[in-house]
């Protein structure tokens, strides 16, 4: 049976576990550290309460694979039992050659069940979409799969569910950092600004307003940036993984325990 529903004037605590995108690569903070969507979304939810009321843990460590973030994040979670919880992992798992969207979403739902019974409230998070996004737009279809069991496990579990596909503000370029894989700090923001309204919260701003008009740019242009960006982004994060390495080795939550904001 799913916990009792919070609502924002009642979460005066959030954990976030996952991998890069919710640790908040790509939006940088004070001394080399990252903030990110979840960091923005524990400020907004703070602001809903008494000045040093809200706590917020972040658990998220770059490059974790969903069973890593089961085996070292999950219990940390439960332990801290806080009244809300975001969810976000099988991204690293569903990019990996030959891997199985369906296998992940049953390793997915143990999680969510576990957690359930622990905390107030889970938060699920969907994957983009990535029909503009070079290399990964071909793995569109295991993602779209992989999202349709992560929205049925939230149904069986009532939990809330942030729904990055839907969000087509970040299809935009300029919603990316420079390698492509993690949102820059306005793609952050208007990520923060949607699980926010997921949880019911008034926001200041619209997440998926438009962005300015560009200047259209030329082929020559847009050929010259995919090499640039292949050279110095795409060939080392091959590497990695066939040396069997991760961005995440030797890095620890920026975050572990539940602190006032």
């Amino acid at each position: 049976m799913a916990a009792t529903k919070t609502t924002p004037k009642t979460i005066g605590s959030y954990a976030a576990i996952g991998d890069s995108f919710t640790e908040g690569v790509g939006d940088p903070g004070p001394g080399g550290t990252f903030l990110g969507w979840a960091d923005r979304l524990a400020v907004l939810l703070a602001d809903q309460r008494e000045e040093n009321e809200f706590r917020y843990a972040n658990l998220a460590v770059r490059g974790r694979l969903l069973d890593q973030i089961v085996a070292e994040q999950v219990p940390r979670a439960k332990e801290l039992a806080p009244d809300l919880v975001s969810f976000c992992a099988g991204g690293n798992d569903i990019i990996r050659p030959g891997s199985d969207p369906d296998d992940a979403a049953e390793r997915f739902e143990v999680a969510v069940a576990d957690l359930t019974g622990a905390v107030g409230q889970v938060m699920i998070t969907t994957g983009f979409d990535t029909r503009g996004v070079p290399v990964l737009k071909h793995l569109r279809g295991k993602i779209a799969t992989y999202n349709a069991h992560v929205r049925a496990i939230a149904d069986r579990y009532d939990c809330p569910v942030l729904d990055l596909w839907s969000l087509k503000s970040v299809q935009d370029r300029r919603a990316w950092d420079g390698d492509r894989l993690h949102l820059s700090p306005e793609g952050h923001t208007r990520v923060a600004l949607r699980a926010a309204q997921v949880l019911g919260l008034e926001v200041p701003a619209d997440p998926d307003q438009p962005w300015p008009p560009q200047q259209p740019r030329g082929s020559v242009d847009v050929t010259r940036d995919n090499i640039q960006w292949a050279r110095e982004y795409l060939v080392p994060w091959i590497g990695r993984r066939l040396r069997g390495e991760s961005s995440g080795d030797h890095v620890e939550a920026k975050r572990p325990d539940l602190l006032p904001l």
